[in-house]
């Protein structure tokens, strides 16, 4: 079962590192492409970095899903915090399908992080099983 989660955790934070990171580095060509421009740069960085935080906790889980399990149902508070959202925006016109694709992964990664929690016993129960 730490197997599943290890995998699940390591390979989103990975993945979110590897997406979130360049979108520090695009935030003129993001108000270009997408009208219109950023103009609250602090709110556009904030998210990054947070974002990037983010992913970092999910690879601190997958180095101990057992040990970390408790943070688990935030992390999938994390993944519906930006996929929820997005949806709604989509049916209302507001965001591309591009956006909506990143929100459906988001979602995807919500429902694996609830398997992955659902899969683990609590350390503590697993440590009295021993």
């Amino acid at each position: 079962m730490q197997r599943f989660a290890r995998r699940v955790y390591g390979i989103a934070g990975i993945y979110g590192l590897l997406v979130m990171t360049p979108q520090y580095f695009l935030k003129e060509r993001i108000g270009r492409d997408t009208p219109p421009p950023i103009t609250h740069p602090e709110y556009f960085y904030g998210f990054v970095g947070l974002a990037l935080v983010w992913q970092l906790a999910f690879l601190l889980i997958a180095s101990d899903p057992e040990r970390y399990r408790p943070l688990m149902p935030i992390t999938i508070l994390e993944k519906l915090a930006f996929g929820v959202p997005v949806m709604l925006l989509y049916a209302n016109d507001r965001v591309t399908s591009q956006v909506l694709a990143f929100g459906m992964l988001d979602l995807l990664l919500g429902v694996l992080f609830t398997v992955a929690y659902l899969r683990l016993r609590p350390a503590a129960s697993s440590a009295r099983a021993s």
